[in-house]
């Protein structure tokens, strides 16, 4: 009795370890994006949310549009239940006023979020950081100046934490073409991109070459536009509001497929570089926003092709539509 009983015993030690090593294993992550410009930023977020392996610490809004984009953040996160992640103010520069998501959250009140707001999202960046027992992921989808400030404020956050980004352009261009581009995150402040890429840190990218050749479309948008789960849901209300506000697209787009989905990438590099070619690169920064290929330039992990775009297609998919 006495050896069934210490048998029963090490097997609820294992199961309560085994349990313990699995929450511990997930990947902390801040988001820093300019949500509420390309709808891709949304997505984004709901692909980081739909993603168990991740613990989200904060998100914070970048380039400019600080309100309207803290009122997306926190309406987003409100509605898909996670109200315990912080929602931090970005700084106030490069542009200001509104976007294409502004229906969405007209009337939303910030100051009714449940969860906590901080009006300097650079330093809470920082704080989350500097305090975190284990290495932060920073996933970052737009242009960089909360990242350049961060910098400056603490160079050390560079020894506790990982760069993820959606930046520029290698050897492919916007759709797949061959002319490489001034890739929009980086052309928009390329200063703070030269600051952020070439930082001591570890740095992983998806360039146009891989995000800028991801969409949606048949059965696969069909599954999507028709899931009852919150996030998916809130995803593609924005999505038909975004819409209506650009002329050069199909306003009834939004019924039968996605626009490209550039930031999802990043999210799914954040955990993974499953179904993606890396190479390993030197890349610098011009001051006209082209990212180069150059051996004075810092290495980084570069996804340079797909390997199997439909499997990472259907993956985003599943997870966004999972209950």
């Amino acid at each position: 009795m006495k050896n069934r009983f210490t048998f029963l015993l090490a097997g609820l030690l294992c199961l309560t370890l085994g349990f313990s090593a699995q929450a511990a294993e997930k990947i902390p992550v801040i988001y820093d994006s300019d949500i509420g410009d390309d709808i891709d930023d949304t997505w984004a977020l709901g692909l980081l949310l739909q993603s168990p392996e991740f613990d989200l610490k904060l998100v914070v809004g970048d380039h400019g549009k600080t309100m309207y984009r803290a009122k997306l953040f926190a309406k987003l996160l409100e509605t898909a239940g996670r109200a315990d992640v912080p929602v931090g103010i970005g700084l106030d520069i490069n542009v200001q006023g509104g976007g294409a998501q502004s229906e969405w959250v007209e009337g939303y009140n910030l100051n009714t979020y449940p969860g906590k707001i901080y009006p300097d999202g650079v330093q809470a960046l920082i704080d989350t950081i500097m305090s975190s027992p284990e290495p932060i992921t920073l996933i970052c989808v737009g242009p960089l100046p909360n990242i350049k400030e961060a910098l400056k404020r603490e160079p050390r956050i560079v020894e506790k934490a990982r760069f993820v980004g959606m930046h520029g352009s290698v050897r492919l261009g916007y759709g797949g073409s061959k002319d490489i581009a001034a890739e929009y995150n980086v052309k928009q402040d390329p200063k703070a991109c030269q600051v952020t890429l070439s930082a001591l840190w570890d740095i992983t990218i998806t360039p146009l070459d891989t995000c800028g050749l991801v969409d949606l479309q048949g059965e696969l948008y069909k599954k999507f536009a028709e899931s009852q789960t919150p996030i998916a849901k809130a995803i593609l209300e924005n999505f038909r509001i975004w819409t209506q506000h650009h002329t050069n697209l199909n306003p009834e787009m939004w019924k039968t497929q996605s626009s490209t989905l550039f930031d999802t990438v990043a999210v799914h590099l954040g955990r993974t570089t499953d179904f993606l070619k890396m190479e390993t690169l030197s890349i610098t920064v011009t001051e006209d926003g082209f990212t180069q290929i150059d051996d004075k330039g810092k290495s980084m992990q570069v996804a340079t092709e797909w390997l199997d775009k439909q499997a990472f297609l259907a993956d985003l998919v599943n997870r966004l539509t999972a209950e």
